[in-house]
């Protein structure tokens, strides 16, 4: 990717581990969709991780530090949005996080669950103006899905993208509608929506 983006970068992202909670190793993925708007076009970019034994939460919390990171090693501070169903992601980065910081990575209940992973998390998510933003999962939203079906992928497979790679969400689109699917549903102009809210909040 280029060096200069646009006026916004949006990330879709989910995450999934196989028989979490249950006893042994659940094999878990992560997968984002990386948008770069710019005036002239919106570029699409996909990234996936996995893990052989995990929890939705940790893929959830190590799906947004792989993606934050790697926007910080070809990117300087970017104008970011970042989408997920996961409240344990968006709640603790949000508000969860300045409270144990106050008390030195504390909670009030005891020690803090993942505690490494967070740390990394603020450190990547600090390089950025960073805007977290929770949609409800498996609600018919378009691209939540599309990363949801990433994420399975990855977890079933045990793939990583190794960086990243041009999106298939056209592609998926295509085989969704097929069916009957998002027929009226236009990822370009859903991307410029929420570009043109957060501008109005700004």
């Amino acid at each position: 990717m280029a060096d200069r983006v646009g006026s916004l970068v949006v990330v879709h992202a989910d995450e999934s581990c196989l028989g979490n909670g249950m006893e042994g190793d659940n094999p878990g993925g992560a997968a984002s969709l990386i948008e770069i708007l710019s005036s002239e076009a919106i570029i699409r970019h996909d990234l996936y991780i996995s893990a052989p034994a995990t929890t939705n939460n940790r893929m959830a919390l190590a799906g947004a530090i792989a993606t934050l990171a790697l926007l910080s090693e070809q990117h300087s501070r970017l104008k970011l949005v970042y989408v997920s169903d996961s409240q344990y992601l968006v709640k603790g980065i949000t508000e969860w996080v300045p409270g144990w910081r106050a008390r030195g990575w504390k909670r009030k209940g005891g020690a803090v669950e993942n505690l490494e992973l967070w740390k990394r998390l603020v450190r990547v998510s600090s390089d950025h103006d960073t805007t977290w933003r929770w949609v409800r999962g498996h609600a018919g939203h378009a691209k939540n899905e599309y990363v949801n079906d990433l994420a399975i992928r990855a977890a079933t497979e045990q793939t990583i993208s190794d960086g990243l790679v041009d999106s298939g969400l056209e592609q998926w689109l295509d085989r969704k509608r097929s069916r009957g699917r998002y027929t009226d549903y236009d990822p370009d102009q859903a991307a410029r929506e929420l570009d043109a809210e957060l501008q109005q909040r700004a």
